[in-house]
């Protein structure tokens, strides 16, 4: 069976449903995660991006024991990292204000690891190598992984508000090439960097 969207006088095969939009085939809301990431400038050139993870549980559930659970916060982590302005984490501290078993907290210092590594290409692979089988929380590093290209983000945010010294065009050109496709080697907006 396949989803289809409908977008003109179509034909399609037996057995496939058409849909208007997914929108109609949702029912109650039973879980919602948000993540929120905040940058803040610093005294010197570096700033500091705060992430928080939650997940909340809308409606009753069971615990594998049987345990009738309410709807609840089951998730609230928060990751700060001080960020150097060549993408170098400096400092890094987690918190777990909420985690749905006490060991889940264990992990919030495996972050450690993190000082002194860039963000920069391949750093989304290093994380899930550094934490996957059972070496950490996979929670902080969906959080830490989110993170990093808000990281860039609020950097250029933070420090574009005067004009951009020629080396750090440079820098940028070669960070942002071929990250997404506005940015592809052969684009306009690749190209307006070299002018």
């Amino acid at each position: 069976m396949t989803l289809l969207r409908k977008t003109s006088e179509e034909s399609f095969s037996p057995g496939d449903i058409v849909v208007e939009s997914l929108r109609s085939l949702k029912k109650e809301k039973v879980h919602a995660r948000d993540i929120v990431i905040s940058t803040y400038s610093t005294e010197g050139n570096e700033i500091i991006v705060e992430g928080q993870l939650i997940d909340n549980r809308l409606i009753e559930t069971y615990h594998h024991s049987g345990e009738n659970r309410s709807p609840d916060t089951v998730h609230h982590l928060v990751i700060r990292m001080l960020i150097d302005r060549d993408f170098h984490i400096r400092e890094i501290e987690a918190e777990m204000p909420r985690t749905p078993h006490v060991d889940c907290r264990e992990t919030a210092e495996s972050l450690q690891v993190l000082k002194g590594m860039k963000i920069a290409r391949g750093f989304t692979m290093k994380i899930k190598e550094l934490f996957s089988n059972g070496k950490g929380c996979s929670h902080l590093s969906e959080l830490i992984i989110a993170m990093a290209p808000a990281a860039i983000q609020g950097f250029w945010t933070a420090y574009s508000g005067n004009p951009l010294p020629k080396e750090s065009k440079s820098s940028m050109k070669t960070f942002l090439k071929n990250t997404c496709w506005v940015w592809r080697s052969d684009g306009p907006l690749m190209k307006s960097l070299e002018s």
